[in-house]
């Protein structure tokens, strides 16, 4: 009887703002080499921020690179060995988008927020204007 040994592999999915790239630079730096030391760890960048915003990062060395990113709040899924979109996922979300117009519309009825001007890829993002906010908890 033979015995095979199988890598048993993790997808280990982090935040990036306030999370993997937070904290004392230390500490992140330990935890960025470990993750580079088990190859076993495929790693998922999750993040609200849009593809544009996320390329920088990926040519940072002192990083650990991502097998995969989750952006735009995760309606943009991109595999990074090729910088392809993770298919049939990205299908079935593009699929279900009805487009800035019909958000845009759905939203104009709710006073005082303001479209962000970044960049977007099947999502729309508001600010709420702060006076309202604060209105609204009282």
């Amino acid at each position: 009887m033979s015995t095979t040994t199988t890598a048993v592999s993790m997808l280990l999915a982090t935040d990036l703002d306030g999370t993997f790239l937070a904290g004392e630079a230390g500490m992140r730096q330990q935890l960025y080499r470990l993750v580079d030391a088990h190859p076993e760890i495929n790693l998922a960048w999750v993040t609200g921020r849009g593809l544009e915003n996320v390329l920088p990062l990926l040519a940072d060395p002192l990083l650990p690179e991502p097998d995969y990113v989750i952006c735009d709040v995760g309606a943009t899924l991109i595999r990074t060995s090729d910088m392809q979109p993770i298919q049939p996922l990205q299908w079935e979300i593009e699929s279900r988008w009805p487009g800035d117009h019909a958000v845009a519309l759905a939203m104009s009825r709710f006073k005082g927020l303001i479209r962000q001007n970044v960049p977007q890829q099947r999502r729309c993002s508001y600010w709420c204007r702060p006076e309202l906010a604060r209105r609204d908890r009282s």
